[in-house]
């Protein structure tokens, strides 16, 4: 899952070697996929995205290992979806604030493959003034098959508010997630994640990566898999997938990070037909914690399990019987 920087938040990447001696905006926009190129090249006219430090140029040729960092202007950021009608399961809405509980398969942010029919679409028909927030007044974001619970600001204040106690980890974020592998205790992963060097769709635990924190414990233990509560402490880009891949306990129906379907020895039929109908990555964001950014209240929200992970735990504890 990525974070929404504020204009302050900088952000470092490392040029791989695939993509040695190509343009300067050409690698830009393979690393910082969140902005478009046209505007990742006003920035390196600006001195906000340097290379090594110093000012360049959109055509000058990069090596490998030089390090590109951002200071992104998110308030000249405009997205590229069209309002759209859509049903949306909004749970808590006032002036400043809308807390959804996003379905899987609904893309949140319009990008490459994704033009259409994402949350911001809708968000923009349901509220056409969030046209005039960055990023549509979204400040976090989940993957499209993560369902569960994510706050838009809906005004400047809350924009403002929220990026920054995100980026102060004052933003509670509890995860539930349903694990290929017996985990025998909970863990704190705190391993840095980056782009993988070859597959640009995937990332990684690397050393020169973005530092990235998650907490997890174990919420039910069954004969070859586990329910997982998992705490986030940064956003990185599929960060909890990745460190619980890392660890050997791929989310259960994550083939992009390593799930294979496992299923216990002799398993039970049900089982047996759950594990092979998932058709997503099982991962849940079950709770979403911060103060108002206005009246500075402390506010909690669940969500609950979705159907499908509900019906594959039902066959988990079946099988365990």
């Amino acid at each position: 899952m990525n974070t929404a920087a504020s204009s302050q938040t900088e952000q470092v990447a490392s040029v791989p070697k695939e993509l040695a001696a190509c343009r300067l905006d050409r690698v830009a926009s393979v690393l910082f996929p969140d902005y478009s190129r046209s505007l990742l090249t006003q920035w390196i006219r600006e001195g906000r995205l340097t290379i090594e430090g110093m000012r360049g140029v959109p055509k000058r040729k990069v090596q490998a290992g030089e390090c590109l960092r951002l200071q992104p202007d998110e308030s000249r950021i405009e997205t590229e979806a069209e309002p759209e009608a859509m049903q949306l399961a909004i749970i808590f809405e006032d002036e400043d604030l809308i807390v959804i509980d996003k379905p899987a398969g609904l893309v949140v942010h319009p990008g490459a493959g994704n033009t259409k029919s994402t949350l911001v679409s809708g968000l923009m028909h349901h509220r056409p003034a969030l046209a005039g927030l960055p990023r549509a007044g979204l400040v976090h974001r989940l993957d499209a098959d993560t369902t569960g619970l994510l706050v838009v600001a809906a005004s400047r204040l809350a924009h403002k508010t929220l990026v920054e106690a995100i980026a102060a980890r004052r933003v509670k974020r509890e995860y539930q997630a349903i694990v290929e592998g017996c985990m025998i205790a909970g863990r704190d992963f705190d391993a840095p994640i980056g782009r993988h060097p070859k597959q640009r769709m995937r990332q990684v635990v690397r050393e020169d990566g973005r530092p990235a924190r998650t907490s997890v414990r174990v919420a039910q233990r069954f004969r070859a898999h586990s329910r997982l509560q998992a705490r986030l402490h940064t956003g990185r880009t599929h960060q909890i997938r990745v460190h619980l891949s890392h660890a050997g306990f791929p989310l259960l129906g994550d083939r992009k990070y390593g799930a294979r379907g496992m299923l216990p020895k002799s398993p039970h039929a049900d089982l047996v037909s759950a594990v092979q109908g998932v058709a997503r990555h099982m991962l849940h964001a079950a709770t979403l914690g911060f103060a108002h950014p206005r009246s500075g209240e402390d506010m909690t929200f669940d969500a609950p399990m979705p159907a499908d992970m509900e019906h594959l735990l039902q066959a988990l504890a079946i099988d365990a019987a």
